[in-house]
């Protein structure tokens, strides 16, 4: 194969990547998303990191596509009662679970991309996720701590 066939079978395998993580994990129960997990934990140490990387300065940049298959924005929170709050810290867990399966096709591409191609797929996936899962957790720490505040 061609590095033209490798980089277009690389964007066929990303966008249908895409839409099967986005679509099953729309399709997770809402008691999978109502408590963190060890991947979805936030850390102590995350709160200095998203404030020494200006989290919030930029996070309005990324892209939502929340409503695609039915789901909710997260562009905004849609109120300040304890119920709303739990939903959306439950929508930032599903978002940040498909953008951790973002890098599961890197395995794949182990088999047919020669290396430097690799890194640059590589390189890719950490710029399309790694933003977008700071942010989300970056989310869900400030809401954490409201909804610890309030007891709920």
């Amino acid at each position: 194969m061609n590095d033209i066939s490798v980089i277009g079978l690389d964007a066929v395998v990303w966008a249908g990547w895409g839409l099967v993580t986005g679509y099953a994990a729309h399709r997770l129960p809402a008691r999978v998303l109502d408590h963190d997990t060890w991947l979805t934990r936030t850390r102590p140490w995350e709160a200095q990191v998203s404030r020494r990387l200006r989290v919030r300065r930029w996070q309005r940049l990324l892209p939502e596509a929340g409503r695609v298959f039915g789901g909710r924005s997260k562009r905004r929170v849609g109120g300040r009662g304890s119920p709303t709050l739990e939903r959306y810290a439950a929508e930032t867990r599903r978002a940040e679970v498909v953008h951790w399966l973002g890098f599961v096709p890197l395995i794949a591409f182990l088999f047919w991309n020669p290396a430097p191609l690799w890194l640059v797929m590589a390189a890719y996936a950490t710029a399309a996720n790694v933003p977008c899962v700071l942010s989300l957790r970056a989310n869900r720490a400030r809401i954490g701590r409201v909804l610890r505040r309030r007891g709920a």
